[in-house]
Parts: C-alpha cells; sequence; structure tokens
C-alpha cells in the first residue's frame, strides 16, 4: 500500500545540515505513513557513509552531480505516495508542520502544493516563503528595487493564504498534480525549477497555498552562493524561465528583460570580484589558517 507522503531531500556535501533535517523530519513524522528518501548528488563528503547507519532512510546514490530537479524526479518516480515533500537539506522541521500541512491538502482537494514560513536562523520569517510568478512587469519591479509585489508582501504571516511560487526549500505537492503537469523541468540544473513547476501547477488549475506552520531555514547552508559558478547558474535559470515562458512576447518587451537579467547577473560578478580582491588586500585575522 502507497505511503501517505515521501520526503526527499536531495544533498551534496551538507552531512551535517542533512543529519539535523533528518532528526526533525523523523519527529514531525510521528504517526504519519510517511518515508525518507535521499538522494545524493556524489558528494565528496562522509554523507553516504553516515547515512547507511540510518536504515529508515531510503538512499539512492549518483555517480554524479545531476543538479537538483533530476535528483528530486530520481525520488519522485521511485515513490508511489498520495504526497511529495521536496525538502532542501538545510532546514529543520517543527514538529506541527508536516500533519498541519497534510490535513490542509486533504481538506483542500484545490490545492496543487503548499508551502510554509521559512525562518532565517535569528526567526524572522523569510519574504521568500510567499513569491509572485517573476511575469516581466513582476521582473522589472524586483531588478529596480521594487521587491513588495515579487515577495506578495501585502498577505499575512499568521493565516493560509494563496500564492502563486512555492520554495523548492519546502515543496509539498499532491501527486495526482504531478501527474497532470509532468516532473521538475530538468533544463533548471539548480534554482528556478521551483518557479517553473508552480507556474504550471498554476495553469493547469490548480492552487499554491502558503501555511502558518514553520521551518527554519538556513539559506545558503547548502550551496555556496559567493562562487562564480553559483552567479551563473542562478541568472542561467532565470534566462531559461522567460525564455520558456514569455519568449514569445515581442522584442520590445523580452529584450529589456534580458537585458536586466545579464546586467544583473554582470553586476554581482563585479562585486563579487571587488569583495575577493578587497579580502585579499586586507584579509581579516579570520581569514588565516590556524593549525
Amino acid at each position: 500500500m502507497a505511503k501517505k507522503i515521501s520526503i526527499v531531500i536531495v544533498s551534496y556535501n551538507v552531512r551535517a545540515y542533512l543529519v539535523q533535517c533528518i532528526e526533525s523530519v523523523r519527529k514531525a513524522l510521528h504517526g504519519i505513513d510517511g518515508e525518507i528518501v535521499v538522494v545524493d548528488n556524489c558528494s565528496s563528503d562522509d554523507t553516504v557513509a553516515e547515512l547507511q547507519k540510518h536504515p529508515d532512510v531510503r538512499l539512492i546514490i549518483n555517480k554524479e552531480n545531476v543538479g537538483f530537479a533530476r535528483a528530486n524526479n530520481q525520488a519522485i518516480r521511485q515513490t508511489e505516495s498520495e504526497y511529495v515533500l521536496l525538502l532542501n537539506p538545510d532546514t529543520v522541521v517543527y514538529e506541527p508542520t508536516l500533519r498541519g500541512s497534510l490535513d490542509f491538502m486533504d481538506a483542500h482537494p484545490e490545492a496543487g502544493g503548499v508551502g510554509v514560513r521559512m525562518l532565517t536562523r535569528e526567526g524572522n520569517a523569510a519574504p521568500e516563503s510567499r513569491r509572485a510568478i517573476p511575469t516581466p512587469w513582476v521582473s522589472m519591479l524586483k531588478m529596480l528595487g521594487f521587491n513588495s509585489r515579487y515577495y506578495m508582501s501585502h498577505l499575512p504571516w499568521d493565516e493560509p493564504c494563496r500564492i502563486e511560487v512555492i520554495s523548492g526549500a519546502f515543496c509539498m505537492l499532491r501527486r495526482k498534480a504531478l501527474e497532470q503537469t509532468g516532473l521538475l523541468d530538468e533544463d533548471f540544473f539548480m534554482y528556478g525549477e521551483d518557479i517553473d513547476l508552480s507556474y504550471r501547477l498554476l495553469h493547469a488549475g490548480w492552487q499554491n497555498w502558503y501555511l502558518p506552520y514553520d521551518i527554519i531555514h538556513y539559506k545558503g547552508e547548502s550551496t555556496q552562493k559567493t562562487s562564480f559558478r553559483y552567479v551563473h547558474v542562478f541568472y542561467q535559470a532565470m534566462l531559461i524561465f522567460f525564455r520558456k515562458h514569455y519568449g514569445h512576447l515581442s522584442l520590445f518587451l523580452s529584450l529589456p528583460i534580458q537585458a536586466a537579467i545579464y546586467f544583473r547577473a554582470g553586476l554581482a560578478l563585479m562585486q563579487m570580484l571587488t569583495a575577493r580582491l578587497h579580502q585579499f588586500i586586507n584579509p581579516s585575522p579570520d581569514t588565516h589558517d590556524h593549525r
């Protein structure tokens, strides 16, 4: 008999965070017919050895880093549960969160997926918990520094609300909705796949919801956001999304957006280079190797 829920965690060189995440999920799964599936994307640390000490965790080992979307799809295809939760390894799930989210999904068959309130390590609600689809207009506003529309700032934090984009850090999905819309688009190596899937859910007639249940998200701990690779992958994902869903627009609309994406990517790289140069010229005491 199929499980109620499969929790899928894609891991890459974050053993300590992953173990903490799994422990929190075990507690949150108490009394729920669920399973934990970890896909390791060829970690070079001792993640695999550590997970072999956890017989209740289904482990899928990749021989190369196949990316976030493809790894999640591997696990989704190998499970048959009613619901699937895509969960980042750098998260801690509060005990009421899974039960509350499942109860909501059971009571709202029109909901294709739900996200929750993501808290920073300081305990503040992260604006990424609720986002709008980055249409050309919304994208332009965000790039100009007007973030209110993108982060749906008008919504309350303490009650369920319909949103447009569910964060991939905690994305609970109805399998029936996935079967209708298709799995994650594997053209997205990392970043953007949650926006794309949320967009497709809405266009297929499903609803996306935010719920006031909590997780801690140590955002950035599972990816190195000061690397050139991050900047390239992140802005490449934005271009893939725009070309996929808004490529039909006239050049009058599409060219400024694409130019803005390239500009922001170039600006981010320049800021990164400047910071590294400054650190090289003026190293702080804590950057020295203490042996």
